[in-house]
Parts: C-alpha cells; sequence; structure tokens
C-alpha cells in the first residue's frame, strides 16, 4: 500500500479531527461557516462555536438545527450566545449592520420553527427582519392586510406547509423577490411537505424560488444576500 506523505496542516482550514472548519469562508464570501447541528454532539457544537467566535471575533456566528441538550451545552458553556428554543439555533457575537430588509411571511403558526431559522439566520446575514406570522390562505384578509409591509420588504421568505399556496398569493399581490419555504406542516397527505413544495414549484405567480423542505436557514442565507444588494428604495422610486 502507498502512504501519501503528511501535507501538514492547510491554510484556510481549522482541523478539529471531527470537523475541518472552512476559516476563509467570511473573507471569500462574506459570510462565515455555520454549524449545522444535526447529528453533532453537544459538545461538538460548542466547541465549534467556541472556535469559529475565536477565528472571527468581531462577526457572529451561527448554530442551526440544535436539539434540546446541545441548546442546554451552549447556554451553559457560552453564556453570551443567544439560543432561540423555537428556531433551534444559537448565535454567539454581535450581527453585522443590517443593509436592507427581509419579511418572514408564516402561514401559521405551525410554520414557526422554521419562519424562526429564517429569521435568525437573515439577522446573522447582514439583513434586517420583519416578521410577520399567521396569514396563511384561509383567510386571505389578512394577509390583504399586510400588503403596504410586504411591499416594503427588499426580499420576502414566505413559509408554508400544507398545500403551500401562500407563496403564489404572495407573489401576485407585490413585485419583491419572494424564496418560499415549504414546510412539513400537514396531514397525511402533505406527505411530509412534499405537496408544498410541488405547490411552490409549480407557482403560477412569477418571481418566486423554492428551497427545500423545512430550509430556512437557506431561505435566510438567500434573501440576506438579496436584501443587502438591494438598491435604496428613493432609487427604486425614482
Amino acid at each position: 500500500m502507498t502512504h501519501l506523505p503528511d501535507q501538514g496542516p492547510q491554510p484556510g482550514v481549522h482541523d478539529l479531527g471531527y470537523a475541518r472548519l472552512d476559516t476563509d469562508r467570511l473573507e471569500r464570501t462574506g459570510d462565515a461557516e455555520v454549524v449545522y447541528g444535526a447529528g453533532k454532539t453537544p459538545s461538538q457544537v460548542v466547541e465549534l462555536l467556541r472556535t469559529l467566535h475565536a477565528t472571527h471575533p468581531g462577526h457572529a456566528v451561527l448554530a442551526t438545527r440544535l436539539t434540546d441538550e446541545a441548546q442546554a451545552a451552549v447556554t451553559a458553556a457560552l453564556p453570551d450566545a443567544v439560543v432561540d428554543p423555537v428556531g433551534r439555533t444559537a448565535v454567539l457575537g454581535e450581527p453585522p449592520t443590517q443593509r436592507g430588509t427581509v419579511a418572514v411571511v408564516a402561514a401559521g403558526t405551525s410554520d414557526a420553527p422554521v419562519a424562526a431559522e429564517a429569521a435568525t439566520t437573515a439577522r446573522v446575514f447582514g439583513a434586517g427582519v420583519e416578521v410577520i406570522t399567521d396569514v396563511g390562505v384561509a383567510g386571505l384578509h389578512r394577509i390583504l392586510g399586510v400588503r403596504e409591509r410586504l411591499d416594503a420588504a427588499d426580499c420576502l421568505i414566505v413559509v408554508a406547509g400544507m398545500e403551500g399556496a401562500l407563496p403564489s398569493v404572495v407573489g401576485g399581490l407585490v413585485g419583491v423577490p419572494l424564496v418560499a419555504v415549504p414546510t412539513s406542516v400537514g396531514y397525511g397527505a402533505s406527505f411530509g411537505g412534499l405537496a408544498a413544495l410541488l405547490g411552490m414549484l409549480n407557482s403560477c405567480a412569477p418571481g418566486v424560488s423554492v428551497v427545500n423542505i423545512d430550509n430556512g436557514f437557506g431561505a435566510g442565507v438567500f434573501a440576506a444576500r438579496v436584501a443587502r444588494q438591494a438598491a435604496p428604495r428613493e432609487t427604486k422610486e425614482a
């Protein structure tokens, strides 16, 4: 068997043995690496967050999909961290200066965990965030009542389960860039969010993009980057 020579430490990589942190990502993309907590032990989540924060002391770092045990471990070991049990996230460090506005629109209160993950992610990635909850299509007057707030945003995140109709309705009301998030909320025929995903992918409203089922994180990153690049409102209206 041929053994390759030891290449030594790689620049831009912090090797913890069980994980190899991409410490150059902030400089390369403008956003630091994020800890995906699923499948990691509580102690690993704590060490990853601590290491990322030490590498980027002036920038907030984020962990997502944290178990109850991981949330408790982060709270005990990193008292400065902000832990959100609804969105299952933890943020360590101060978020950057906000640029632009993302409106997170949740169809129902059952969609709150995904909406909370999206909102926290968008803040950590540098956008101002407004959350609009419980405006699903079962009562269309509710979404019509917040139309001005939707139109004032630079990007929309629309979170819905069941049949996933809300992004089509919102996309037909305003011309704001929109990312739709199907959730796994619904009865048996929703197939764990597949019905909502297909409904959103088949939206007849133009300008609707779609992320994977329950992917509030992906939607938050996308929307924040859109909002950060948005022209000032007075320029849009000129």
